[in-house]
């Protein structure tokens, strides 16, 4: 079959920075199976191509890129018939997707990734937050083929909107991110906490870092790693700072792969403090490496609450608080939560999620 991906980005032509891995991972997989073209709106700013992971990239470049990419699917569709269109997003990606679907009569999926149903008006975040944003991803929700989305979470905001999905979560590469077993710690060890997001209003750093101050006040003996691209301006280290957390946090900026497994394999527990989240694939990589998360009740966070992972409400850093203290002053609880978080994280791994997309696309096709 030919497959065409929609995206954002995340597919640089270095394939090592500027991407997102779990994109890669699957690109990689179906192009071992099919021919794939690639349609970026804006990984530069202009128009491009190139080869990635066994599929041909088409960048649109900064102007009229929702235009030139359904002109690219197009051009590209004349040389050899697309069986499925297929946006990972919905939003300007989406699209794209449906209404090169429309114009061709090839079917289109659209998986939602991210914050494009949500408005937290506090914050400003979301795609249902402005109307335009509101209208578009409304019609794309009501004309994609087949919508996915990696959690049940997200699967009930798309059936609010009156469409069924298929449960797809973006899975970890096993090979590039291996299995480990959790590690012992003792109760006389500090903790090591483990944060990796952008620093930004919807990761909510401000949740953390009082949660952090809380575990200060009540005695724990902890030290928190945070990974992630700064774009709040330095505001969040300030908080830190202000907070009287010097010493127990370590801000690393932006950390490419080997770096980030590092920080994993040292941790305690990672923590996720968002106000939105579809997934998160960090949640799931913790868990391949042995890592149970504690965090606020999001995706996969959420899905897991109790068995594999311990939830709190949005917002609530007094009981983020309190959690962290209650998986840290039980070992065996620990290692009970990360072994089945871990098993859920292996058996929905980067290969499960590629046969599950080309099974839906299969489906598209003979139908």
């Amino acid at each position: 079959m030919k497959i065409a991906l929609v995206v954002p980005g995340g597919v640089d032509r270095s394939g090592e920075h500027k991407i997102i891995p779990a994109l890669l991972s699957l690109i990689r997989r179906l192009a071992r199976l099919h021919e794939v073209h690639v349609f970026a709106l804006y990984q530069e700013p202009d128009p491009g191509s190139w080869s990635l992971e066994g599929a041909e990239v088409h960048n649109s470049g900064q102007s009229f890129r929702v235009l030139r990419s359904i002109g690219s699917i197009v051009s590209q569709h004349r040389i050899g018939r697309f069986d499925v269109l297929h946006s990972i997003w919905a939003g300007p990606c989406g699209a794209v997707a449906v209404a090169a679907g429309k114009l061709l009569r090839v079917p289109s999926v659209v998986h939602v990734a991210g914050g494009e149903l949500v408005a937290i008006k506090d914050i400003q975040y979301g795609g249902f937050y402005r109307l335009r944003a509101r209208l578009l991803n409304r019609t794309v929700i009501a004309a994609a083929s087949e919508l996915t989305a990696a959690s049940k979470p997200i699967l009930d905001r798309i059936s609010d909107l009156g469409r069924a999905a298929e449960r797809i979560p973006l899975g970890v590469d096993l090979d590039e991110w291996p299995v480990k077993a959790p590690r012992s710690r003792s109760s006389s060890e500090k903790a090591r906490l483990l944060h990796i997001a952008s620093l930004n209003r919807v990761k909510d750093q401000e949740t953390l870092l009082r949660a952090m101050r809380s575990l200060v006040e009540r005695g724990v003996d902890f030290h928190l790693d945070i990974a992630g691209e700064d774009v709040s301006d330095g505001a969040v280290e300030a908080m830190s700072k202000e907070l009287g957390l010097t010493g127990y946090v370590t801000f690393h900026g932006y950390l490419g792969r080997a770096g980030l497994r590092l920080l994993v394999e040292s941790a305690d527990a990672m923590v996720i403090s968002s106000r939105h989240e579809a997934g998160p694939v960090v949640v799931l990589e913790a868990a391949v490496a042995g890592v149970p998360s504690v965090g606020t009740n999001v995706g996969h966070i959420l899905e897991w609450a109790g068995s594999a992972a311990l939830t709190v409400d949005c917002q609530d850093f007094a009981a983020l608080a309190s959690q962290i203290t209650v998986l840290l002053a039980n070992e065996s609880m620990r290692h009970r939560i990360a072994n089945e978080a871990q098993a859920r994280a292996v058996r929905e791994d980067a290969d499960s999620t590629a046969q599950l997309f080309d099974d839906l696309y299969r489906r598209l096709s003979d139908g």
